[in-house]
């Protein structure tokens, strides 16, 4: 029996409303503040969960003089209760032509800080109907717990490669490049003019610092520099004069149109080329309008990208 069936066949011996009121008050901590979304009195809470408790033979909630916690028992209870009403909610939401629309993306943290974020809001309001839930983390969605719908992931997720059962659309190849502030730009003529400059790593990138090197025929220098564990924060000080990264041009187009960065070697040197980032789902979504919805609108901003190859 899963989890839905479970909530119903609970229901037969115990109302809805006490469990409402228990899912309130465990995630308010508190049976005034349940009383106040529920538009009851903080009484009628009271006596509903203690209703509740009597039915299941157990202690929900210790009572203090102004405050509740909740027992083991509660706590065990909520994962469930928290998690049937959020399976209703999610299926009416799905059928019902009237409720907003949620998309609930993860994405890599660097792609949703530097690409996705700025152009956003032309999605939204293409789409009005539709809200937008983002988890940016170096984790990769399994998809099993159904808390996400798609994950735009870096190369490198096993996500992409191994899961079975997966859609995996990559996102086109970028450029890799040394990256800097216009005034450290006029000294930086030539590939070995790097050796002496304050090199900026991205530590979790595929490609980096000795790899541009070796295809430009040089030795990597000795270790030295900035060192950050993600490309977002390595544009950033670069950006500001901190030295020379080594980024997509996608992921610093901003910085990059506004003129904070410029590519001081490009057509200079070797520049590196990947494939860097993939949307994946499972199979099944591919019937769910939001994700094809979205899944176009990337593609389409994509292949407008002045630092995108489709």
């Amino acid at each position: 029996m899963n989890l839905v069936h479970l909530f119903f066949a609970m229901l037969n011996t115990i109302p809805l409303s006490m469990l409402r009121a228990f899912e309130a008050a465990g995630r308010t901590g508190s049976f005034r503040a349940a009383a106040a979304e529920l538009n009851l009195t903080p009484s009628a809470v009271s006596h509903a969960i203690r209703k509740l408790e009597d039915l299941l033979g157990v202690r929900l909630f210790l009572r203090q003089a102004r405050t509740i916690e909740m027992t083991t028992e509660g706590q065990t209870l909520m994962r469930h209760v928290a998690e049937a009403f959020d399976t209703l909610r999610r299926g009416m939401q799905a059928v019902s032509t009237r409720a907003p629309r949620l998309l609930r993306l993860h994405v890599a943290p660097s792609f949703a800080t530097q690409w996705l974020a700025p152009r956003l809001q032309r999605f939204l309001a293409a789409n009005p109907q539709v809200e937008v839930r983002i988890a940016a983390s170096t984790d990769y969605a399994r998809f099993s717990d159904g808390a996400f719908d798609a994950d735009i992931v870096y190369a490198a997720a096993p996500t992409a490669r191994v899961m079975p059962g997966m859609v995996r659309i990559s996102l086109g190849e970028e450029t890799v490049t040394p990256l800097c502030a216009p005034a450290l730009a006029a000294r930086i003529t030539s590939p070995a003019d790097l050796v002496q400059e304050t090199l900026i790593h991205s530590d979790n990138k595929m490609l980096r610092w000795p790899d541009w090197f070796a295809a430009n025929g040089l030795s990597t220098p000795a270790p030295h520099g900035l060192r950050f564990d993600r490309s977002f924060l390595a544009i950033s000080m670069a950006a500001d004069g901190l030295g020379v990264a080594l980024e997509s041009t996608r992921l610093a187009e901003r910085e990059i149109a506004g003129g904070r960065l410029v590519a001081p070697l490009r057509g200079r040197s070797v520049d590196l080329h990947y494939l860097a980032h993939f949307l994946v789902y499972p199979q099944p979504s591919q019937a769910n309008p939001l994700i094809s919805r979205f899944s176009a609108w990337l593609q389409q901003e994509l292949a407008t990208s002045p630092h995108s190859k489709m």
